[in-house]
């Protein structure tokens, strides 16, 4: 018989006896108390507008949580800044300029990555240090419909290969080279698909958020020995979203419902055909969704990546994060 998955804190050891773990563990109070006195910048109705549809979040998940953890973020930062300073003075380069920060949000589909994101940027731009922070999701980089349809990855769409691994690349490596106008390709969840010729135009901001699947996912390694950058390498920090499977699936199907009497309807919709059938069918068109791709997708190449980031929020049943985990420096 198969073992059950464990949740998030019990594949998290706590504390263990000969304090060798790479990560120190903390429940929601410890963590929470690391906000200090650092002010609340956000309100409930800019937090509401925040949230990505079916993963509620309200203030005092964010005070919780979030503000902690922005807290954090802007001393990294401007510790960065000042490592920055200190080698271009003893480089005798005063021309060069700072690149941006760059943290990689990682986590399978329906655990809240777009949230987490979005909330970190509105605060991480109220800190002083860091006015200017940019958002990307790596939607973008997928290669277009056709080609996965040519390729036969429309079932693998989200997994690794069903990226353009090396415009993503060659991206981050612009950004982090300090280039100016640096443009990345528009997804449409509407017409689930890239919008051939529209593209963000990300500016050497202070922070770039990089939301994604499998942005910890390292690449496959050529068999001549050639040197190959991975997505990972271009990213400072990085936050990995944990919650139980049972709770992915569950969220998924409730999220899926919804777009049924939202997105869905809209005559322009990938899947507007899911619009009209009944609820019970909806939950078996789901269901499949889930089972045949997104947790293959998670258990072969999301959940695999989950040590190797900075951080690791742990989720419970009702979205809430129980525990955090910051890897040790």
């Amino acid at each position: 018989m198969t073992a059950l998955p464990l949740r998030a804190e019990e594949r998290l050891e706590t504390r263990p006896e000969d304090g060798l773990s790479p990560y120190r563990i903390f429940a929601r109070e410890e963590w929470a108390k690391l906000r200090a006195d650092t002010p609340l910048t956000l309100t409930a109705e800019e937090v509401l507008r925040l949230q990505s549809l079916n993963d509620p979040i309200g203030l005092e998940e964010v005070a919780a949580i979030y503000l902690p953890l922005s807290r954090l973020l802007a001393l990294y930062v401007a510790a960065r800044q000042g490592l920055f300073r200190a080698t271009q003075r003893f480089l005798l380069a005063e021309n060069e300029t700072n690149v941006p920060y760059i943290i990689g949000v990682a986590g399978s589909v329906a655990v809240g990555k777009s949230t987490t994101a979005r909330v970190l940027k509105a605060l991480l731009a109220r800190w002083p240090n860091t006015p200017k922070v940019d958002l990307i999701t790596t939607d973008g980089f997928l290669l277009p419909n056709a080609e996965l349809e040519r390729l036969g990855l429309m079932e693998r769409k989200g997994f690794p290969e069903s990226y353009d691994t090396g415009r993503l690349l060659h991206f981050l490596a612009d950004i982090k080279a300090g280039r100016r106008a640096v443009r990345a390709p528009l997804y449409s969840h509407l017409v689930y698909d890239v919008v051939p010729g529209e593209e963000t135009v990300v500016d050497k901001p202070d922070i770039l958020i990089v939301e994604g699947l499998n942005v910890f996912q390292p690449a496959r390694l050529p068999r001549d020995g050639t040197a190959i950058p991975f997505v990972s390498d271009y990213f400072d920090f990085s936050i990995y979203l944990d919650a139980h499977e049972d709770d992915l699936h569950r969220w998924y199907v409730a999220r899926f419902l919804r777009l049924r009497q939202t997105a869905f309807r809209d005559p322009l919709s990938y899947f507007r055909k899911y619009a009209e059938i009944s609820e019970q069918e909806a939950i078996e068109v789901a269901d499949g969704l889930w089972g045949r791709i997104n947790l293959v997708n998670l258990r072969e190449n999301i959940l695999p990546t989950r040590q190797r980031a900075s951080l690791i929020l742990s989720k419970g049943p009702s979205h809430r994060i129980e525990q955090v985990a910051l890897r040790r420096l």
